[in-house]
């Protein structure tokens, strides 16, 4: 008789015991979702601050970023190395030590590559090399990898090989000195991104020193830049898919999660859930601006007249455009020869931006031109809240946006920019707050 009235409490325990495990552990797979979406979030912005930079002071930037990474991944030294086959060596170019945690650059210069060959063999390979716990590894000399690694008071390491045109140059490299340090798979994927971007921001760095002291040689280097700038494209458009990849995983996981305990999830859970997919939305919007920002220079489809009339009532039409607003094209527009994609980037990107920042009770959007000797002068106006004249030079800066609520990717204008250059025309704006913004573009008669 007191085994039957202890069973249904037993049970009942065993069950909340189970829905306790079950919490903790969505509890854990949502921060590891989160960090992987603050990782490429960081990533990002280093990638944003190399692009925008002027690299008069490289050294500061590299610095910066390695900074960056490293207290992220929670270590506290971090470092790239050159390699030199030629004499069998290795040096350390760059350093950055958390406080309290001694430099070494000056003491690993010229290091014979005979003190670590698994190292430098997994390089070659392509491939990371990680040491968990240092104390681990065999006790083998004087020269050997742990006799190297304790004396600089390392309990654990990654190091990321880095290529430039497919040869092994070097590496970087991260320290844990206070504490053994784990690094998970996707960690060590967006390792090996920064890594290439720390390729080419050095290489765009040389590039431009090198064009500099080549002055004599102005269009055999004009035609190098231009390859360069090709590959750096290039570049964005693959480091754009190799970040939207994860977050599709990100996205389909959550919501899977989602549907499938909808009848248990109170909105309590839901909202956090909500808010990771609203981050992976918004960086989705960040990388589609990447793909558009660099395509736009390296479209293939033939250039032809095309009618401007036709272009902005598409691009309306495409347009969500809120019953409040009202939009007016001046009759007649012209013709222009170009590419009917790079020009409805151009309206798309205005227009939404007239829309988004206009007048919120009633809007009133204009679109039109006047014509000049050489060339067409084009506007786009609204009634909406202005922009600061402080803001009028950074609003066409990549991923800048007068707020920072919403999941625009705030490339929109710097691609409108991005295509008036590349037709040799300007691009400025006109405004006063709250009392509307007129942008103007200048496009060359055929």
């Amino acid at each position: 008789m007191n085994n039957e009235y202890q069973d249904p409490l037993g049970t009942h325990l065993e069950q909340r015991k189970t829905n306790k495990i079950n919490y903790l552990e969505q509890l854990e797979k949502d921060k590891i979702i989160e960090r992987q979406i603050r990782f490429q979030e960081l990533l990002i912005s280093i990638s944003t601050q190399y692009i925008n930079s002027d690299l008069s002071d490289i050294n500061n930037l590299i610095n910066k970023s390695l900074q960056q990474i490293c207290e992220f991944v929670e270590s506290d030294r971090s470092y790239i190395f050159s390699y030199d086959f030629v004499s069998n060596t290795t040096s350390n170019t760059y350093e950055w030590c958390a406080k309290g945690v001694e430099p070494e650059i000056d003491n690993l210069q010229q290091v014979p590559l005979d003190f670590f060959p698994q190292w430098v063999e997994a390089h070659k390979k392509g491939e990371a090399f990680f040491v968990e716990d240092v104390s681990l590894l065999p006790n083998d000399g004087e020269q050997g990898l742990r006799a190297v690694l304790e004396p600089q008071g390392i309990k654990s390491l990654i190091t990321i090989p880095k290529f430039k045109n497919k040869e092994l140059i070097g590496f970087i490299g991260f320290d844990s000195v206070k504490k053994i340090n784990k690094f998970n798979d996707h960690e060590k994927e967006i390792l090996f991104v920064f890594a290439n971007m720390l390729v080419n921001i050095i290489q765009r760095k040389e590039n431009e020193e090198r064009i500099k002291a080549q002055e004599a040689k102005k269009e055999e280097l004009l035609q190098f830049l231009s390859r360069q700038n090709e590959e750096l494209n290039e570049y964005a458009h693959v480091v754009s898919h190799d970040l939207k990849a994860p977050l599709i995983n990100i996205h389909t996981l959550i919501s899977w999660f989602m549907e499938d305990h909808k009848e248990v999830l109170d909105d309590a859970a839901l909202t956090p859930l909500h808010q990771v997919l609203f981050n992976v939305e918004k960086m989705d919007f960040l990388i589609k601006g990447i793909l558009d920002y660099s395509t736009i220079d390296r479209l293939e489809t033939e250039d032809k007249s095309i009618d401007f009339n036709l272009i902005v009532d598409e691009v309306i039409q495409t347009l969500l455009v809120p019953s409040h607003v009202t939009i007016t094209v001046q009759d007649n527009l012209p013709s222009i020869y170009g590419n009917a994609w790079r020009f409805k980037q151009v309206f798309q990107n205005l227009i939404q931006n007239a829309i988004k920042y206009g007048n919120p009770e009633k809007g009133t959007i204009q679109v039109g031109y006047t014509d000049h000797e050489d060339h067409y002068q084009f506007f786009v106006k609204d009634n909406g809240i202005g922009i600061k004249s402080d803001y009028y030079d950074k609003i066409f800066k990549v991923f800048t946006k007068l707020e920072s609520t919403g999941s625009s990717s705030g490339i929109g204008l710097s691609i409108v920019k991005k295509i008036i250059t590349y037709y040799k025309g300007s691009i400025w704006v006109d405004s006063q707050e709250g009392s509307g913004t007129t942008f103007y573009f200048t496009l060359f008669k055929n």
